[in-house]
């Protein structure tokens, strides 16, 4: 099972979602884990009973919500700790220092750090990586309207003496708020829809999405990401 992390104090939920869910139309076993304090996923993703730690089903995704590691889940779901996960890829919502390293996020196969610039997520963001025992690689996911110079060399400079290898490349997500209320209208109706997100933001998708199937070509991943658009 590869282990992809989405690190930071900014909002991921919906973000993950849609990742998650063009992994399912490429024919991935996919989980994904909320272990943030907020535990957005419990309001968003439908549920008849939550309770304090659960996995349900939602739009062919397994959402574990309340865990804080992969050996509790295994728990919640009867398994031993000898047996793997039966997924494909597991993607991790991680807003904490500790969670972050009981699912020992630097074994990882890819993390990203998701911010917007606004100093509360960069801050919270960062003191979720302060103290590491071991290094982390990781990538820039940014949300902006508008992704100055300044602002990636003030996080550089917020980030100095931490155990983080910034990956080079960074991905841009724009603050559209056309694609605010498209998130929002498919919130109220629970489905996972893309046709009516921005163009900036489905090529994000894809950028990651590329990123994690990187030995998927490129044009399988666009047609299967086509054939969600078409979904109404």
């Amino acid at each position: 099972m590869e282990k992809i992390g989405f690190i930071g104090a900014y909002d991921k939920t919906d973000l993950i979602l849609y990742i998650a869910r063009t992994l399912v139309a490429m024919g991935k076993k996919v989980l994904v884990v909320d272990s943030t304090i907020t535990q957005k996923a419990k309001y968003v993703v439908p549920v008849i009973n939550p309770t304090t730690t659960y996995v349900t089903e939602f739009e062919e995704i397994d959402v574990a919500v309340g865990f804080a590691s992969f050996e509790a889940i295994k728990d919640y779901l009867g398994l031993p700790q000898v047996t793997p996960l039966d997924y494909d890829i597991a993607l991790v919502d991680i807003d904490n220092s500790k969670i972050l390293e009981q699912f020992n996020m630097a074994e990882a196969t890819r993390n990203y750090f998701v911010t917007s610039f606004d100093l509360y997520s960069l801050k919270k963001g960062l003191e979720i990586l302060f103290g590491l025992t071991k290094p982390i690689r990781l990538t820039k996911v940014l949300f902006s309207k508008e992704v100055l110079q300044e602002d990636d060399d003030y996080l550089n400079f917020l980030s100095l003496g931490m155990k983080i290898e910034w990956n080079e490349e960074k991905i841009y997500f724009p603050f559209e708020l056309g694609d605010e209320s498209v998130i929002a209208e498919n919130q109220r109706v629970s489905k996972i829809k893309y046709r009516k997100l921005s163009t900036q933001y489905k090529e994000g998708l894809l950028y990651i999405l590329e990123q994690i199937l990187d030995k998927e070509k490129p044009n399988n991943i666009r047609k299967a990401f086509r054939q969600l658009e078409k979904n109404v």
